[in-house]
């Protein structure tokens, strides 16, 4: 099948949906567990990304209707019951990652003003009030406008990341080589070292991630290709997008980690704020420093206009189900509003409050976005009787492993708050 310009934009908005939190705090989660997450990282990225994602786009393409999406094919396939307790994960794992999203362009703006500006910060209030605003506008515009605005922007932040990678060669060193959790003795700390790895996992999983957009992509697909003719598209697009979006973010991830060592890192996750912030504050040219910041800024905004259209989906289902256990129907237009709305203030008043990004990716986003994207598609596959010819593979079961390790790191956080 041929290539459309249609399917570059879906393709570079995939891209640009994934390059947002994860790959701007990957580097510094990465730091506390030292070689074993860089080489972890290395070895899982790939597989997880496209088996995943194809995994999910076929789930989404089994629902009974073409305009059909996520939340249907749930309610088809498992009852209205599963339906609404799937609709709410799904959109709490977008949900998650709109307020990680709010906070990071807020910090990541404040900083901007401060070190490379060099003037005094503004109310946080103001400025996430102002930020969270303009994204929210431009996601009323539609579908289509925030593929194209998201298409535009990812090429230069693919280009920038690349680049920015091979500016840090020279800074390389060996620090992150030799570095591993250590205990009150200065050996391993065996304990320290499964538990960062555990946590991590969740966190790689996020940086890997278009979950959000996947559902819009493949309704995209069915529609405009027809059931028959759909998959295949959807399988070649995946296929080239996949393999250069992990090359592009791994290169960025290890040149970033051999260019720090790890007492920078923690320094960097003390700070709240993305990798390439903390670098543009800690090297010493102007120019790069803008370069770095800007980079930042643009790759949050692109992935909030992304996870958008996932956590309207599901907010919107989630309301439309409700209504029509009441016999009513909600306009579209009505409902989009009221979506917007709630969106907008739940966004601004968590950027206000500024909470630990880090901790939110770990123990609450990766989790939720592993059941989503990992282990709904793969138990479906041996469930519903329209996608098990594609049961019995090895891939189903690396899919199924790392979505298992990433989703149980709730329980973490539930013994965390309990202890």
């Amino acid at each position: 099948m041929s290539w459309h310009g249609q399917d570059v934009r879906w393709m570079l908005s995939l891209f640009g949906t994934a390059i947002g939190a994860g790959v701007l705090f990957l580097p510094i989660d990465v730091g506390g567990v030292g070689t074993l997450g860089l080489l972890l990282t290395i070895v899982i990225a790939l597989p997880l990304a496209y088996y995943s994602h194809r995994a999910m786009c076929r789930f989404v393409l089994s629902a009974r209707n073409p305009g059909d999406d996520i939340t249907d094919a749930v309610e088809q396939h498992f009852g209205f019951g599963f339906g609404m307790v799937f609709t709410l994960i799904y959109f709490a794992q977008t949900f998650v990652l709109l307020m990680v999203y709010s906070i990071s362009i807020t910090n990541t703006a404040e900083s901007f003003i401060v070190n490379q500006l060099h003037m005094p910060a503004p109310s946080r209030g103001l400025l996430s009030l102002v930020l969270v605003g303009v994204l929210i506008l431009i996601v009323t515009c539609g579908t289509t406008v925030v593929t194209r605005v998201m298409s535009w922007m990812t090429w230069p932040v693919i280009a920038v990341l690349a680049l920015f990678g091979l500016y840090l060669i020279p800074r390389w060193n060996p620090a992150m080589l030799t570095s591993y959790p250590r205990g009150t003795g200065g050996g391993l700390d065996l304990g320290s070292l499964a538990l960062n790895l555990w946590l991590l996992i969740p966190v790689i999983v996020l940086t890997f991630d278009h979950s959000a957009i996947v559902s819009s992509f493949t309704v995209n697909a069915r529609l405009e290709y027809g059931a028959e003719y759909a998959e295949r598209k959807i399988v070649k697009i995946l296929g080239v997008g996949e393999p250069m979006m992990v090359a592009v973010v791994l290169f960025f991830v290890v040149s970033s980690d051999l260019a720090l060592d790890p007492a920078r890192l923690a320094m960097a996750k003390a700070e709240n704020v993305s990798i390439l912030s903390y670098l543009a504050n800690v090297l010493n040219s102007p120019a790069i420093s803008w370069v770095a910041a800007l980079t930042s800024f643009f790759c949050i905004f692109k992935a909030f206009l992304g996870h958008y259209l996932g956590t309207e989906e599901g907010l919107g289902g989630i309301i439309r189900k409700v209504a029509e256990t009441r016999h009513r129907v909600i306009p579209r237009k009505a409902l989009r509003a009221a979506v917007n709305a709630i969106m907008f203030f739940a966004c601004w008043l968590i950027a206000w409050a500024n909470p630990s990004v880090i901790g939110m990716l770990e123990t609450m986003a990766g989790p939720l976005i592993a059941f989503v994207l990992m282990l709904l598609p793969t138990y479906a596959i041996h469930r519903v009787p329209a996608l098990r010819k594609y049961s019995g593979k090895a891939s189903n079961v690396f899919v199924f492993v790392v979505g298992l390790v990433a989703v149980s790191a709730i329980v973490y956080n539930i013994v965390e708050l309990f202890v």
